[in-house]
């Protein structure tokens, strides 16, 4: 299927399917076992972006009917699902004070999971 996606990147203005990475400064502390998870779900994220960009032009000058409206929305849903899922899965390496950067309504796309700016979100905690 690696194959099959890389005839559907994402195109530049669709910045919010582009998978973020992890922020480097969370990255470097991970334990092995939480950074081969974390490409786990990136390596799935691409997947289903690829999924999401193939379905975008094949709809290309066509009008959607609901099913397709309702399959893109569940295909983004599940994106923005599994990046909420990834900063729980690497929050209980953060100090309880800072917890709250896993929040799921902080997804930061795109760029870096945890924000371009992630200094300055902890200062302001």
């Amino acid at each position: 299927m690696v194959e099959t996606a890389e005839l559907y990147k994402t195109p530049e203005n669709c910045t919010s399917l582009k998978v973020p990475m992890v922020n480097p400064s969370i990255w470097t502390p991970m334990t092995p076992g939480m950074r081969g998870q974390e490409i786990r779900f990136q390596r799935i994220l691409k997947l289903i972006s690829a999924a999401i960009t193939a379905f975008g032009r094949q709809m290309e000058g066509s009008e959607m009917v609901k099913i397709q409206r309702d399959t893109l929305g569940l295909l983004c849903n599940s994106f923005y699902e599994i990046n909420c899922m990834r900063k729980i899965a690497i929050r209980p390496m953060f100090h309880p004070r800072f917890a709250g950067l896993c929040r799921s309504s902080s997804v930061q796309a795109p760029g870096y999971l945890f924000g371009e700016n992630l200094p300055k979100q902890i200062r302001e905690m």
